[in-house]
């Protein structure tokens, strides 16, 4: 009997779905024919966003017993970079990620049909810092720190881990800073906007970072997989980051250019730590991230250039 060509509609449980990198994920579904359910916490901003073509829930208890989902797509997580991490900011930071998957597991557990996939974001904070100059390339098999940045993220991928024991595939992406019109990028260009451009800190420590297509390629492509069989399915963790990464000071040099706007002299490392405290080492220090594991299985990144990934995104703003 031949085989259809046409591909298969997958029904995809979504956390995050209305955030930044959410919104890109949604909008892939859609476009290939899936059926997301999106689990927010703001079902007037689902509307907003989607109108009628997405089902959005407020609570995991308005799922029924026997609801089917094929995989499930975990981005849930507040901004870490924004208000000083005190306790009880550190809290909300795990609860939005750890939290949220941990409640996704108990709800994998009392399902009465299992989905075959969980894609649960995670960061390259995982490895926490290198020291100034380390030329090292952190694969996936690097490892952690104790200290908080990477603590969250262990936390976060511990949580969904736990889901593979309902015999559920598990595969973590440990995400670079994500390039796009929304997110962090704007932030960063905003002084470039202003006409002078600025460096934060020395200036050599490492930038890893990803455009926004390549993300919903990477997802797109692991999704995919659904359509194998179950030794196939990903596993693990995948670092999400471009293949070569760039210092603080090239970041500057690039954005200064494209930007046409005058680079002042670096903000010291020192002022950033007394500004914002602990969370100044997400700008101060840095981390040579390589994606070994997608370059292996032949994914080909859209955009392995920083000046490229810049150009587009700077083309798409007009």
């Amino acid at each position: 009997m031949p085989t259809s060509s046409v591909p298969p509609s997958y029904k995809v449980l979504v956390t995050g779905g209305t955030g930044f990198l959410g919104q890109a994920l949604c909008q892939m579904l859609l476009s290939q024919g899936h059926r997301p359910t999106l689990w927010v916490r703001d079902a007037a901003k689902a509307e907003r966003l989607y109108g009628q073509t997405v089902r959005a829930v407020t609570s995991l208890d308005a799922l029924a017993p026997d609801e089917v989902f094929d995989a499930i797509f975990n981005f849930s997580g507040e901004p870490v970079l924004g208000p000083r991490w005190t306790p009880a900011r550190k809290q909300v930071l795990h609860a939005s990620r750890s939290g949220v998957t941990q409640a996704l597991v108990n709800w994998v557990a009392r399902a009465q049909y299992k989905p075959r996939l969980l894609l649960s974001a995670s960061a390259i904070g995982y490895y926490g810092t290198q020291p100034p100059g380390d030329p090292a390339a952190l694969g996936e098999d690097a490892s952690d720190q104790p200290i908080f940045m990477s603590e969250l993220c262990q936390r976060w991928e511990q949580a969904a881990q736990r889901m593979a024991s309902h015999g559920v595939a598990v595969a973590t992406l440990r995400l670079g800073v994500v390039l796009g019109e929304q997110g962090a990028l704007p932030k960063m260009l905003q002084p470039f906007r202003f006409g002078v451009g600025v460096q934060m800190g020395r200036g050599d420590q490492v930038f890893s970072w990803v455009h926004l297509d390549d993300v919903v390629g990477v997802v797109s492509l692991l999704l995919a997989r659904l359509h194998t069989t179950p030794d196939a399915l990903p596993s693990g963790a995948y670092n999400l980051t471009a293949p070569l990464p760039i210092t603080q000071s090239e970041f500057t040099q690039i954005a200064g250019t494209q930007l046409r706007c005058l680079v002042a002299l670096p903000v010291p490392a020192a002022l950033l730590d007394m500004l914002l405290g602990e969370q100044a080492s997400l700008l101060t220090e840095g981390q040579r991230v390589v994606p070994q594991r997608l370059l292996g299985e032949g994914y080909r990144f859209r955009f392995e250039h920083f000046e490229a990934a810049l150009r587009d995104i700077e083309q798409r703003r007009g």
